[in-house]
């Protein structure tokens, strides 16, 4: 009888040590993970540049064990598709405009106040404050993502099939823009019509007329080459344009402390390098832009007139934030 007893207390032993093996494989798998990773910018872009080199990163401090693929070109749908795909768990990752965010948070409109940065150093220590970095916190209960950092692009500029000598000369003029609150209110004050449309359309619109004017930003003014088919150029950094690096919720949940750690560290560092690319190159796209042969006009907020106002005086009720942004910007300013 006790021979038989001890047997079974082997056998047991036995098989408790099989579970723990098992469950140490079942443990070091759980921490491993493919992520995807989607944004709207083309292969060649600055944002997708730094997503592919935050998952080469990533791939190597983890020892192999997390790769991202980066899915660029809206590969993966538009930002309002990808934030619901973020939201669900079904997209892990992605670097995508505050404005697509701010849609849904509208605390982040502040951000698109007219005229918040004197230029695009500004913009990036604004961006870099502890106000702005505070407000992610809002983003897992209000949006369903973690908001790890932010990136941007350039300030944006207006170029114009036609003459523009003052805010009169757009109204009515069909103006392409990213479509959100914050841009679609600034135009409808100056009375243009704003005119979505993703950016593949917007060199063969403004060829053929399609639209009249665009919202852009002086890299890819110069680098798509629009203005090509523009008449003039009116040079007003009028609005900043910030990127934030998101991971779904759901996603981060299921993560260590030790990989969340890993993720945060790693994006912070290429979404900081992406704000140094732009403080560095923004006004060497500008140069270029201002030695085509066409009209280039440099413009300050009196040119629009009262817009910026009543666009404050808009946003003020729409973001509780947008005073404390201000505020961010006059104590940073040069």
């Amino acid at each position: 009888m006790m021979t038989k007893f001890m047997n079974m207390r082997k056998t047991a032993k036995c098989l408790l040590m099989v579970m723990a093996v098992l469950l140490s494989g079942l443990s070091t798998t759980a921490w491993s993970k493919d992520f995807r990773l989607g944004l709207l910018t083309p292969p060649p872009h600055i944002w997708t540049k730094a997503a592919e080199s935050f998952g080469a990163e990533l791939n190597e401090k983890s020892g192999g064990a997390h790769t991202v693929q980066v899915f660029p070109s809206r590969q993966l749908g538009n930002e309002a598709q990808m934030l619901q795909q973020l939201q669900s768990g079904a997209l892990d990752m992605a670097f995508m405009t505050v404005a697509e965010v701010s849609n849904r948070a509208p605390d982040f409109g502040a951000f698109y106040a007219p005229f918040l940065a004197q230029d695009i150093g500004h913009a990036a220590r604004i961006l870099r404050s502890d106000v702005a970095r505070g407000m992610l916190d809002q983003l897992p209960q209000q949006v369903g993502v973690v908001g790890i950092d932010y990136g941007m692009a350039g300030l944006r500029q207006i170029l114009s099939r036609g003459e523009v000598n003052g805010p009169g000369d757009l109204a009515g003029k069909k103006l392409r823009i990213t479509p959100f609150d914050p841009i679609l209110d600034f135009y409808n004050i100056l009375g243009a019509a704003p005119t979505p449309m993703p950016l593949p359309a917007v060199y063969d619109a403004l060829a053929n007329g399609q639209v009249d004017a665009i919202d852009m930003d002086s890299e890819l003014i110069w680098k798509l080459k629009y203005y090509e088919h523009a008449e003039t150029i009116i040079h007003s950094n009028h609005m900043m344009f910030p990127m934030v690096g998101l991971v779904s919720a759901k996603v981060w949940a299921g993560l260590g402390e030790e990989d969340r750690a890993m993720i945060t560290e790693i994006m912070r560092k290429y979404l900081g390098q992406v704000l140094d690319t732009y403080v560095e190159n923004d006004p060497v796209w500008i140069e270029q832009v201002r030695e085509t042969d066409k009209t280039f006009k440099q413009v300050g907020p009196e040119f629009f007139g009262d817009a910026p106002q009543q666009w404050d005086e808009i946003w003020s009720k729409r973001s509780s934030m947008l005073g404390a942004i201000r505020d961010v910007a006059a104590s940073t300013a040069n």
